[in-house]
């Protein structure tokens, strides 16, 4: 009798770690995001036991750099991020801005090597996914490959809208396309869409959307007196969608 009182709770432990093994990624609020979206339970389960959550890191603080061995995906669970590449000039470039729900290091997957620098732009934190792991996963679990397969092709569509951008529009087209494109995400991951924090340095949007800093900084005073937008400090505050969507070209 005594050994099934001391067994006892060994099973209820074991019983808890399984349920929240269950449950985590579907309790979380970036669930309808991530890659965890539409798969049956028990598929779940296999992949959020082989998931690590980052205890956080500090601004500035890298997540991976250059020529790094590829063996993870990152996806953001809290804060932002940006990757940047450098000539061999040492020159950088600006490549992307991550939000919650969004994978980084997709890129590297090809040459099994991290080709940017990952960096939190503020406290932030991440969740870990062995790439080996996944392919396994992905293996017997038919929708979980579908959905990598989509992110693929979003961060592929993104880079070609960059390009766009870059490409043909004016200074101010590339500015509101800019803002609009973070009004857009951030209304996806459930946040306002009017109203939002610029955790990047202007001289980081300057230099992601090929302007001069001074271009950036004087755009934004010219839509702040035209009521278009507010920004105070680093909160931007959008007063007229309709005009910022056709002024964007």
């Amino acid at each position: 009798m005594t050994q099934v009182r001391m067994i006892s709770p060994l099973f209820d432990d074991l019983a808890k770690v399984e349920h929240h093994h269950q449950l985590a990624c579907q309790s979380c609020a970036l669930y309808r995001l991530c890659l965890p979206l539409g798969l049956h339970r028990d598929d779940l389960s296999k992949i959020d036991q082989i998931i690590k959550r980052s205890s956080g890191y500090k601004r500035h603080q890298i997540l991976f750099e250059p020529s790094s061995t590829f063996k993870t995906l990152f996806v953001v669970r809290s804060g932002s991020f940006k990757t940047t590449i450098s000539a061999a000039d040492g020159r950088e470039q600006v490549t992307s801005f991550y939000f919650p729900g969004e994978f980084i290091g997709m890129d590297a997957i090809y040459q099994q090597r991290y080709l940017s620098t990952a960096c939190a732009l503020e406290a932030s934190s991440v969740c870990e996914l062995p790439y080996e792991h996944l392919q396994g996963l992905s293996a017997t679990i038919p929708e979980l490959q579908n959905q990598l397969m989509t992110r693929l092709s979003k961060e592929l569509s993104s880079d070609k809208n960059l390009l766009l951008s870059l490409g043909k529009k004016n200074a101010q087209e590339k500015l509101i396309s800019f803002v609009l494109s973070l009004s857009q995400r951030f209304s996806e991951r459930g946040f306002s869409a009017r109203s939002f924090q610029l955790t990047m340095s202007r001289g980081d949007i300057a230099n992601h959307l090929g302007l001069a800093i001074e271009t950036v900084s004087r755009l934004f005073s010219q839509l702040q007196e035209q009521q278009l937008l507010i920004i105070q400090g680093k909160e931007l505050t959008i007063l007229d969608l309709p005009t910022l969507k056709q002024r964007c070209g």
